[in-house]
């Protein structure tokens, strides 16, 4: 017999483990919902040809392609070129993020959505990436966007969003920003401006494989010793946020992209200031982002105390909708890992201990009479939104208990003959041991804590 499993990358939720990724989950949602995002979704699959180009050649390569229904193999033996063997293949893919599909609805709705358009997003992406700790192949991303603005108090907001929300759940972080722009300008430093992302890609494997490592990754892909030393001097710029605005003006004197890039980060520290939020936040020159598509700030968000890498990130974007027909139309936005951020507060025991308790109240069973009885004060007691549950079974009282126990269920009423002629119950709470004799009224009262 063949042994069952699931996809290497994905896996099975248990109840607990749902349970703790909505609390997360709420937690975010309701920071959006206070800022004024609105909740939208967008389809599994996307047109590949939406998807295929957005990400850089790796991306590309991660995507997971969704074959074609039909006679594709004789579609495909017809292809005459590349392009018509790849669409006999597949015409669909599974969204590699939130992003890009996000900008294919803005440019498909741009008659309807009043700018700035403020849109948060929860639902799950596909990569077919190597699984290790804190990475699958089929994980959640909690997005927030603005889009059709060129304020950087977006910026500022989505920085305050990222720490309301991990004040919230406990986890201490720390937000790092740099610049695409500042990136850009070392590019142009460097004599290899159109190579911008040939020179992110490597950075931003820095935390992976070490300075040792991008520069042996730079040095295969062509660039030259005096590249990679300035690309080195770079990338070993520390201290204070001053400090690093210092240096940075040093080196880009006569660099106008970074420059401006520059004066951005120095706005978003000034505004972040009057939200008391500027000491959590740090100037990171090694920040990249690989996504081709930003174009100016950039976020990640770095978990304290834990073993993880970064656990949200996002950045600022020109033009994203253009690709899809609409020109012009900035956008900035961040992301939660969900799965990153459940794997931090599992290893901190951040969670709150009387999350499992979903049920409140279970009705022994004692029988066919005593079952209708019950079955008429439950509804009574739902109704008072206290959750409860009536055991569907005359079984043995101790299974009964041993499943309210199980289930970390707080209060058992019983109900048997006696009780329904006297109308006083019997209210055990399991968790003290202490028992009460209790007519409707009163039993509503405990089991609500009043």
């Amino acid at each position: 017999m063949n042994q069952v499993s699931i996809p290497k990358g994905t896996r099975d939720f248990s109840p607990e483990t749902v349970r703790k990724r909505n609390y997360i989950i709420n937690t975010i949602r309701q920071q959006f919902e206070l800022c004024g995002f609105q909740p939208l979704e967008t389809p599994a699959m996307e047109n590949i040809e939406t998807l295929t180009g957005k990400y850089g050649d790796e991306g590309d390569k991660l995507m997971f392609k969704v074959l074609n229904n039909g006679e594709i193999f004789e579609k495909a033996q017809a292809a005459t070129t590349n392009k018509e063997l790849i669409n006999a293949v597949s015409e669909k893919a599974l969204r590699y993020d939130l992003t890009i599909p996000f900008a294919r609805y803005v440019a498909m709705n741009r008659g309807t959505i009043t700018f700035p358009f403020k849109r948060y997003q929860i639902q799950p992406v596909w990569r077919a990436d190597r699984p290790q700790k804190g990475r699958f192949r089929e994980f959640y991303q909690c997005d927030a966007d603005v889009v059709g603005s060129n304020s950087l108090l977006n910026e500022v907001e989505l920085l305050n969003i990222y720490a309301e929300v991990f004040k919230a759940l406990g986890v201490e972080v720390e937000l790092r920003i740099n610049n695409r722009k500042i990136l850009a300008g070392l590019a142009e430093w460097m004599g290899i401006a159109e190579r911008l992302t040939d020179l992110t890609i490597g950075i931003d494997k820095l935390d992976k494989i070490g300075l040792d490592g991008v520069k042996t990754e730079l040095a295969k892909n062509n660039f030259t010793e005096n590249q990679i030393e300035k690309v080195e001097s770079f990338l070993q710029i520390n201290g204070d946020n001053a400090s690093i605005i210092s240096a940075l003006k040093n080196i880009f004197v006569d660099i106008e992209i970074a420059k401006k890039g520059i004066e951005e980060l120095e706005e978003v520290l000034s505004k972040s200031a009057i939200c008391n939020l500027q000491s959590a936040i740090t100037i990171d020159t090694t920040l990249a982002r690989g996504l081709n598509y930003y174009t100016g700030i950039i976020i990640e968000v770095k978990a304290k105390n834990v073993q993880m890498g970064s656990i949200g990130g996002g950045g600022r974007y020109d033009d994203l909708t253009g690709i899809f027909g609409l020109p012009n139309v900035s956008g900035v936005g961040i992301s939660f890992g969900l799965d990153r951020i459940y794997e931090v507060m599992e290893e901190l025991k951040l969670f709150p201990a009387d999350l499992q308790n979903s049920t409140q109240v279970l009705f022994i069973n004692f029988g066919a009479e005593a079952e209708l009885f019950s079955l008429s004060l439950l509804q009574k007691v739902r109704q008072q939104n206290i959750s409860a549950e009536l055991y569907p079974s005359a079984e043995k009282i101790k299974k009964q208990m041993e499943y309210a126990n199980k289930k970390q269920i707080k209060f058992v009423v019983l109900i048997g003959d006696e009780e329904m002629k006297t109308g006083k119950f019997a209210v055990k709470n399991m968790l003290s041991g202490e028992q009460k004799v209790c007519d409707e009224g009163e039993m509503m009262e405990v089991v609500k804590g009043e």
